[in-house]
């Protein structure tokens, strides 16, 4: 749930305990069912979640993971579903003291994103085409701070911070490809961390990213969880 509460969908629709999501196709994880609870009746559950997505002329697709309706993701594979990008949940309960040690580099940080930060952030992570303008109102329907490494007035590696209570998500960590390979990833989530003033933190990775595990396992974070797509 702190990952549903930390990206959210500016559509949702609960149905039997079920959440559909959406927010104009940006981003599986604003645009497919959050299935946790367990419907009177699986079938007729997954109909009404493919006319919700066919309405609004998308596929439809379920986050299944921890929690999920049990045998639903039996069902969904039986139904022609494909299991698409498997992610990790990799999280830190108490942060190393280097993480919130002394500042390396100067970070920007701010509790809105600005041009420049939405604009480095699209060009690694936009695999979406056009909706950045949908990328930026899913960014900005809860609180968070937004952090940029910059050189030249250009941010060439940026990230995300949710605060949940006491623990902060960390999303949207992405470094420019003639930027990378200089700690700039580990700057911007050092800061980020510094600012929120907490030591408990969780983010997600796609589970072939190895290097980005290893930067964040180097920073204390291990795995706490799993969840994939399926996707019609």
């Amino acid at each position: 749930m702190l990952v549903h509460e930390a990206w959210p969908a500016y559509e949702q629709l609960v149905c039997d305990g079920w959440v559909l999501r959406y927010a104009g196709g940006v981003t599986k994880r604003a645009n497919s069912v959050l299935a946790l609870g367990r419907p009177v009746d699986l079938g007729e559950a997954i109909q009404r979640a493919e006319r919700f997505y066919r309405e609004r002329g998308q596929r439809c697709v379920f986050s299944v993971g921890l929690g999920a309706t049990p045998g639903l993701d039996e069902e969904l594979e039986v139904r022609g579903y494909e299991l698409v990008d498997p992610t990790l949940v990799m999280a830190a309960g108490s942060l190393r003291p280097e993480v919130l040690g002394e500042a390396e580099r100067e970070v920007r940080i701010e509790e809105r994103p600005w041009r420049g930060w939405l604009e480095t952030w699209w060009a690694v992570d936009g695999r979406f085409g056009s909706g950045l303008e949908e990328a930026e109102r899913i960014c900005t329907g809860v609180p968070a701070w937004y952090g940029a490494y910059e050189e030249g007035g250009v941010a060439l590696a940026v990230g995300r911070a949710v605060p949940q209570g006491g623990t902060l998500g960390i999303y949207c960590m992405a470094t420019r490809p003639e930027a990378r390979r200089r700690g700039l990833a580990r700057t911007v989530l050092r800061a980020l961390a510094r600012h929120a003033g907490t030591d408990s933190a969780y983010l997600v990775t796609t589970a072939p990213n190895q290097a980005a595990q290893a930067l964040y396992r180097g920073e204390g974070f291990e795995i706490a969880g799993r969840y994939h797509y399926r996707v019609r």
